[in-house]
This record gives C-alpha cells, sequence and structure tokens, in this order.
C-alpha cells in the first residue's frame, strides 16, 4: 500500500520540561493576529535575570523530575538577543555538567523565530556550536499574498509585508533542518488563501506543516463553510496528486471529529502549569499566555519569582485542569469533541471572571467545519489507498501466471 507521509513527533513528547525565556517583548514585525499585545523595546531580559532563573531551577533539581528539558526562547522575536541567548546556552551547559544534573545530555533548546535575521552571522555561528541540541522553526505564513496580508514590518506605512525576507532563508534552514515544520496561523481574514499557501509551502520543500486558527474571538458569519470549502480543495489536491506521500498537514488528523469517553479522555489540552516560564523582571508564569503582554482584560498570573522561588500553592489550580472542570455541557457531549483545542490562557482572558476554569468555545464552528472537511480527506484517501492495493495485487498475479514455476 502506498506510504502516507508521517509527521514528527515533538522531541520527548510528554516526558520533557518545557523552560521559557521571554528574552525580549520586541519584534521586527507586527503581526495582526499576533497575540502578544503588550510587545515593546523596552522589556529585555539582563544576563543577571537569566542566570538567577537557570540557578534557581538547577539548585531544586527535585522540584523538576522530568527526565528531559526543553530550553525554550521566545520573544517578540528570540534572535534579536542571540548574545544573551548565546551566553545562557553555555552556561545551561556548563552547569548542568558541572552538576552533573540528570538533564545534562538529555536536553533541547527550541526556537520559533519569524526567520529574518536567521542568516545573520551570530545567528549561524550560535547554530553551528549548538546543532545537535537544537530545534528552529521559521514561520512562514504560505503564498507572498496570504503572509503579507498579516506579516507586516513594524511602523510602516504603507504597510510593507516580511515574505520576500522570509523566504530567502527557507533553503539555508531547510539544508540545516531538513524536516523543519513550519506554523502557519488562520485568521477571518485570509480563510481564502488556505489551499494554495499550502500547496506553496510543500513547493518551497517544507513538508511539514502545522496550521491552526486563531482561539480568539474573531469569526464571522460563514467563516465555517468557507474554511471547509478550502479544506476540501485542499485535501483533493493532496490526494489526487499523492502529496500525501511526502508531505503532510496538521489540519488533517485521522483522532480527531470522534465522541470523547469522560473517564478516559478527560486530560487537559495544554501544559499550562507543568511548563514554566520567565520574563524580564524575573517573574515566573504557568506559560507564557498568562504573562501581561500576552493578555488583553485580565491581570498576569505570577506564580512566583527568581528571589522567593516558586509559589506551588498558586499552582494547585493548574493541577486539577482536565476536560470535564472547563468544558460546558455541549463540548462534554459533543459527537465530534476529539482535536478541539483550546489556550489555557486564552480561557483565563476571556472568561468572565479570573479563573481558568472557564473555556473559551470561540473556535466551536470553525472545529466542526474542520470534522467534515477532514472526514472527507480520510474518505477519500482510503478509497484511493484500497483502489491501488486492489491494482497492485492485480498485476501481481498477472505476473505470476504469464511466469508459471516450473
Amino acid at each position: 500500500m502506498s506510504k502516507i507521509f508521517e509527521p514528527s513527533s515533538s522531541w520527548k513528547s510528554g516526558l520533557a520540561k518545557t523552560v521559557t525565556f521571554i528574552v525580549t517583548k520586541d519584534c521586527q514585525l507586527a503581526c495582526k493576529y499576533c497575540y502578544l499585545v503588550g510587545k515593546n523595546e523596552k522589556e529585555r531580559m539582563t544576563w543577571e535575570v537569566a542566570k538567577k532563573a537557570i540557578d534557581y531551577i538547577l539548585d531544586n533539581e527535585k522540584q523538576f523530575k522530568e527526565e528531559s528539558v526543553i530550553w525554550d526562547f521566545i520573544g517578540g522575536e528570540p534572535f534579536l538577543e542571540i548574545d544573551l541567548i548565546d551566553k545562557i546556552c553555555d552556561y545551561l551547559k556548563i552547569e548542568m555538567y558541572r552538576r552533573d544534573h540528570h538533564w545534562f545530555d538529555s536536553y533541547r533548546f527550541n526556537f520559533s523565530t519569524n526567520g529574518i535575521n536567521y542568516d545573520s552571522d551570530k545567528v549561524q555561528k550560535f547554530i553551528a556550536k549548538n546543532r545537535e541540541h537544537l530545534s528552529i522553526g521559521i514561520t512562514i505564513d504560505g503564498t507572498k499574498k496570504k503572509h503579507d496580508l498579516n506579516r507586516i514590518w513594524k511602523g510602516e506605512k504603507p504597510e510593507k509585508g516580511s515574505y520576500e525576507d522570509v523566504v530567502r532563508n527557507i533553503p539555508l534552514w531547510l539544508k540545516q533542518f531538513p524536516g523543519g515544520g513550519t506554523k502557519v496561523t488562520i485568521s477571518s481574514a485570509d480563510i481564502s488563501y488556505i489551499k494554495e499557501s499550502v500547496l506553496h509551502l510543500y513547493s518551497l520543500g517544507i513538508h511539514e506543516v502545522n496550521i491552526n486558527v486563531v482561539f480568539e474571538d474573531v469569526w464571522k458569519e460563514g467563516d465555517d463553510l468557507l474554511f471547509e470549502e478550502q479544506l476540501i480543495e485542499l485535501a483533493d489536491e493532496i490526494i489526487d496528486k499523492d502529496l500525501y506521500k511526502e508531505n503532510t498537514c496538521s489540519f488533517f488528523a485521522e483522532f480527531i471529529g470522534k465522541p470523547l469517553d469522560p473517564e478516559k479522555d478527560n486530560q487537559n489540552w495544554c501544559g499550562a502549569g507543568k511548563m514554566l516560564a520567565v520574563d524580564s523582571a524575573g517573574n515566573f508564569y504557568p506559560c507564557t499566555r498568562f504573562a501581561g503582554y500576552s493578555l488583553r482584560e485580565k491581570r498576569p498570573l505570577i506564580i512566583g519569582n527568581i528571589t522567593d522561588g516558586i509559589d506551588h500553592n498558586k499552582l494547585r489550580p493548574f493541577l486539577t485542569l482536565d476536560r470535564l472542570t472547563q468544558s460546558p455541557q455541549k463540548c462534554i457531549d459533543c459527537e465530534v469533541a476529539s482535536g478541539c483545542a483550546w489556550c489555557q490562557g486564552e480561557n483565563y482572558d476571556a472568561a468572565q471572571t479570573s479563573t481558568i476554569y472557564q473555556r473559551s468555545i470561540a473556535i466551536c464552528k470553525m472545529h466542526k467545519a474542520r470534522v467534515r472537511a477532514n472526514n472527507y480527506y480520510w474518505n477519500k484517501l482510503y478509497r484511493k489507498l484500497d483502489k491501488e492495493e486492489e491494482r497492485e495485487e492485480f498485476e501481481k498475479n498477472e505476473v505470476e501466471s504469464n511466469n508459471p514455476i516450473c
């Protein structure tokens, strides 16, 4: 049977602690759909704050029992602070070795970058030095039209898109990270570009396209139907042209669109509370979406700092988070519940009160549209594979009948 491309799984999925350094709140771009509403040029992490955060985490090894760690760097745009990041990573490697820490040689440095200064000398030297423990994803939204609609340069009048500044670095990135996947964001304004954008990314040599709709309540009447139409057209292209053999798109997944058994499938969607983030002021958060620059309506949810450590009482609510404790009844009973995602920070930000237990359901119609298109995709694909299998079996029998064994 024809091969179906399998996406790469996350490194040490479920087994690694994610520690995120918010090294800057600045970025060259002002993407229209960005959830980081408080980006600025002033809040930059210092070496003193970074070192103190690292020392606290490594000093308290018993609190962090995960077998591996992902040291994650975000902004804004993290590579704007490449000098600081380089110093942090050198210190981490030395200290994990010196302390004989259980994370030594079981770690990753992780980045999601806009790709603009990916080819700079400093970034390239950093990559060469850390290549064996490095994961880097470049965000490119698809075609020039789709990308430039949202991912625009900060402060430019008239608006200036960033596509050309990013796409020039894609060949170098793929040479260094051949299995690299990109992250595409869909908003109400760009639904009609989904099909052509995913196909364009495949043509650039990006085989793994991770794609999602924004969680915020931005969706208009009819967006779900246009979304479904685009995904069905994309499904036809992928299957008819055999693109599924070498490529994947996360909108199509066999596990989504089924009812969930509350007793067996009651875990939380994300790792908020299990992750740890630290900002330039030295404050700790249960994930970056609870930091002030990520929130429209709510106050930051701080769970400690680099001087006093983590207040585990403030983490207690996160330990009881699951599907049942935060979902309305219609989500619990939903016939297509599997694969319907949520963001814990967006739940907190959108809730009527300062609770993390009120699930935002802004993407409900979009998820259902995705499920309908997903069912179409897999039904069509497996009908095709069954026919190919029948044809291969027929051709095999024909060869054997024409070449009898004497």
